[in-house]
Formats: C-alpha cells, sequence, structure tokens
C-alpha cells in the first residue's frame, strides 16, 4: 500500500491510498507530531515507504496505516498520554517485568485480563498516594 496523501483531523494523521481508501492512526503513537505545529506538520516528505517530517526526527510507515492498533488500547493511551510515569520504576511497584510493561504499552504483546487488572489496580494506587499529599 502506498499513501498519496495526508492530513491531521484531531488527534489523528490520515491518509488515502492509491485507490481512495482512507485510513487514520492515533498521534499517540508519534508525540513528536502530536505537538508539532501545523506548519510544522506541513513540511514532510514522502518516500516509497513512508512520509518524514525531516525537523521533527518522526516517521510514519505506509504500512502503519493498516496495522489493527491503530487506536491505542485505554492501557496504552494511559502511558501515551502520561509520558511523566517512569515505566520502568512502575513496573517494579505493579511487579511486572519492565520490558514486559513497555511490550504491552508499545502493543507488541497483549497482557491478560488478570494483568490488566494488576496494572490498573498500581494506578489506583498511585493515583491515591497522589491524592492524599498534602503540603
Amino acid at each position: 500500500m502506498k499513501i498519496k496523501e495526508i492530513w491531521f483531523e484531531g488527534d489523528y494523521l490520515c491518509g488515502r491510498d492509491e485507490e481512495g481508501r482512507e485510513y487514520r492512526q492515533s498521534l499517540l503513537w508519534y508525540p513528536r507530531l502530536r505537538k508539532a505545529s501545523e506548519e510544522e506538520r506541513g513540511r514532510y516528505t514522502m518516500s516509497t515507504v513512508g512520509i518524514h517530517w525531516r525537523e521533527l526526527d518522526e516517521d510514519v510507515s505506509f504500512e502503519s496505516f493498516a496495522y489493527e492498533d491503530a487506536e491505542p488500547t485505554k492501557l496504552q493511551r494511559f502511558f501515551l498520554t502520561h509520558r511523566e510515569i517512569n515505566v520502568s520504576e512502575f513496573a517494579k511497584l505493579a511487579g511486572i517485568n519492565a520490558a514486559l510493561l513497555r511490550n504491552y504499552i508499545n502493543g507488541f504483546k497483549k497482557p491478560s485480563k488478570e494483568r490488566e487488572r494488576q496494572i490498573l489496580e498500581q494506578i489506583h494506587a498511585l493515583g491515591k498516594e497522589y491524592a492524599e499529599v498534602d503540603f
């Protein structure tokens, strides 16, 4: 597949291929592109395999438009929007291997329901701890 045209709609990068099919994917996967100005987003080049924003040091492959996980899961969305959370340290708190948690966040692996519950419980515990801070 080759994308011939791109545009942005809210938090999505959209594209149209050679046959007129439209695709979209979340900008949460591309933080530099998500934070970029309209002008910066407009300065890109297309190659035979994807789109490149030199100033932003961001690349999007044409192939990625066809991925099943163009929209992050709730778990992925949480960690992608809260980059202030150190994934390695959070994984230690939750008793999970840090590499495994990164694989969940990046979509390389899918957590079981039990593992999702374990992660969610740690998120809630962390939130409760933050809520109890008093100066």
